[in-house]
């Protein structure tokens, strides 16, 4: 391609500052909030989708790394936390500290270098310790902490982390109070009020111990979004338990199969009825990859046609469910060659371009590239619309791809 547009990332990742929650906690919690502790690692074991890293005491042998600690959990940061600029094969399962990861991992102004290099404008970020929706407070014991917590992430996120240093190139994505729909409401609410257009939530709330969404105990939170333009973005994982097929398949079976929970989950929401009682509702799925949709989508019509009778939907799905993917649903991706050839199954203004900093299966430093290779085949326009306009009507950017929030803008 002679150009290739300014890439709008709609999944990328922070690795949180050590006093994101140091900061902004009452006193009286500090000491059973979020912190980090350096200590070694007694053991670590990642088998059958389940991640089980157990810390060492102060002075036992082990390497040693930085750890979240809050209430009981102890969490350490790790290599496939922030494996940007290591070859694929020295990056391994392994505990590290903040100097040991790249600074654009945690730190703004490094973060914007390395969007420069990659060919990134723009960028939306996941978080690491809270995980991909929050399921770390909603786990918590302490409800009021956990509250705080999730309100700590929020405002580091809009004020700090997308702040003036961003120039409107981050784009903020917040966090709910999981464990109470109207909690939740409440925060996309005041999050919409200062500009956020996006909020983190589980592609399978069951997964967490949650009510699915074919009941109505979401409806709040759900109204909230619809009225006010904030997108539901799901990424891989964000129901805590990755696919995979026995306790003792390798990592290697769950990476292959990631997009499995995304395939589940759109099939859950194109069922609910959701989009026809709130239908202003957008969701996304993060680091799902593409190629696998259009067959869903012909099922699911299939289904829809032939089965609804029985199948517990002809009260509640009036339309097709492709039609309704259509105005509600987005796919994401990063290298999806399949998925590209048969955009036309899919719909051109439905997907999304990502480039996964910092994580292990990022295209960085070669996102553009990546992206020319795929999409060589496609008309200019079309690339522009994957590759930055789509992500600009979704989450209501600037023409110029910028988010203009309190903070943001050039």
């Amino acid at each position: 391609m002679e150009t290739f547009p300014k890439i709008i990332s709609v999944d990328d990742h922070t690795v949180e500052p050590a006093h994101v929650w140091r900061d902004r906690l009452p006193s009286k919690y500090l000491d059973r909030g979020p912190r980090i502790v350096r200590a070694p690692l007694k053991e670590m074991t990642f088998m059958g989708g389940k991640f089980a890293p157990v810390m060492g005491a102060k002075g036992d042998d082990g390497p040693i790394g930085d750890w979240w600690v809050y209430e009981d959990l102890h969490r350490p940061l790790t290599r496939l936390d922030t494996a940007v600029g290591y070859d694929r094969d020295e990056i391994k399962l392994e505990i590290i500290t903040y100097e040991q990861m790249r600074p654009g991992s945690f730190s703004v102004p490094e973060r914007l270098a390395d969007m420069d290099v990659n060919h990134v404008q723009s960028a939306l970020c996941f978080p690491t310790f809270p995980r991909f929706c929050g399921q770390t407070f909603t786990e918590a014991k302490d409800r009021e902490l956990g509250l705080l917590g999730v309100r700590a992430y929020n405002d580091w996120m809009v004020e700090e982390w997308c702040g003036p240093e961003a120039r409107g190139r981050l784009i903020p994505l917040t966090l709910i109070p999981l464990w109470d729909a109207q909690l939740a409401a409440d925060e996309v609410r005041r999050n919409a009020a200062r500009g956020v257009r996006a909020v983190a939530f589980s592609e399978i709330p069951p997964h967490l111990g949650l009510p699915s969404i074919h009941t109505d105990e979401w409806d709040p939170f759900l109204r909230a979004c619809d009225e006010t333009g904030t997108v539901i973005a799901m990424h891989i994982g964000s129901s805590s338990k990755m696919p995979s097929t026995s306790a003792d398949a390798p990592p290697a079976v769950g990476s292959t199969i990631t997009f499995a929970n995304c395939c589940f989950s759109m099939v859950d929401w194109l069922m609910s009825g959701k989009f026809e009682r709130f239908p202003n509702l957008r969701i996304m799925y993060a680091e799902g990859q593409i190629g696998w949709i259009p067959y869903i989508l012909e099922r699911a019509d299939v289904v829809w046609e032939e089965n609804r009778g029985w199948g517990g939907v002809a009260d509640k799905v009036h339309r097709p469910p492709s039609e309704l993917f259509a105005e509600h649903v987005y796919g994401c991706f990063f290298d999806d060659a399949f998925g590209l050839k048969n955009l036309d199954s899919i719909g051109v203004g439905n997907v999304l371009y990502e480039t996964d900093y910092p994580h292990s299966d990022s295209t960085w430093p070669k996102s553009r590239e990546v992206g020319e290779a795929q999409m060589g085949h496609l008309d200019a326009d079309v690339v522009d619309r994957i590759v930055r306009r789509n992500a600009i009507d979704l989450l209501g950017l600037t023409d110029d791809g910028l988010w203009s929030g309190p903070g943001g803008g050039h």
